[in-house]
């Protein structure tokens, strides 16, 4: 097992993509072992990356706004999941609030960890 500790958001991202390959390895076998690893390094690198606390300003919007701009997904796939772009744009530009549904469909798709999404934030009022 060839497990380096994360010091930078690409090796955050090379570390998801890990995650994602050894999801659902059987505990205890060396595939097992090294996601177990992974995800505590990646815990790890969040909480000191970005901290997360009542005294942190950081809400559901920003945490779908980092993951498009710095994780590399897009509004387009928002939207795809979502399956509404005028959702997908209303949600990020804090018009509509998350639902459950969606808040997991973020979740399980984006390896956003639901604890993020499920903050409550204020919306814009309609102009």
């Amino acid at each position: 097992m060839n497990v380096r500790p994360i010091r930078t958001d690409k090796g955050h991202r090379a570390a998801l993509r890990e995650i994602e390959a050894l999801w659902g390895a059987v505990e205890g076998s060396a595939d097992g072992d090294k996601l177990d690893v992974l995800l505590a390094l990646v815990e790890i690198y969040e909480a000191k990356r970005w901290p997360i606390g009542a005294d942190v300003d950081f809400d559901p919007v920003d945490a779908l706004n980092y993951a498009i701009e710095e994780l590399g997904h897009s509004q387009a796939e928002l939207a795809e999941l979502l399956e509404s772009r005028s959702r997908a744009s209303e949600i990020l530009s804090r018009r509509r609030a998350l639902t459950v549904d969606m808040i997991h469909k973020i979740s399980d798709a984006w390896k956003i960890p639901a604890d993020l999404l499920v903050r409550p934030y204020k919306l814009e009022s309609a102009a």
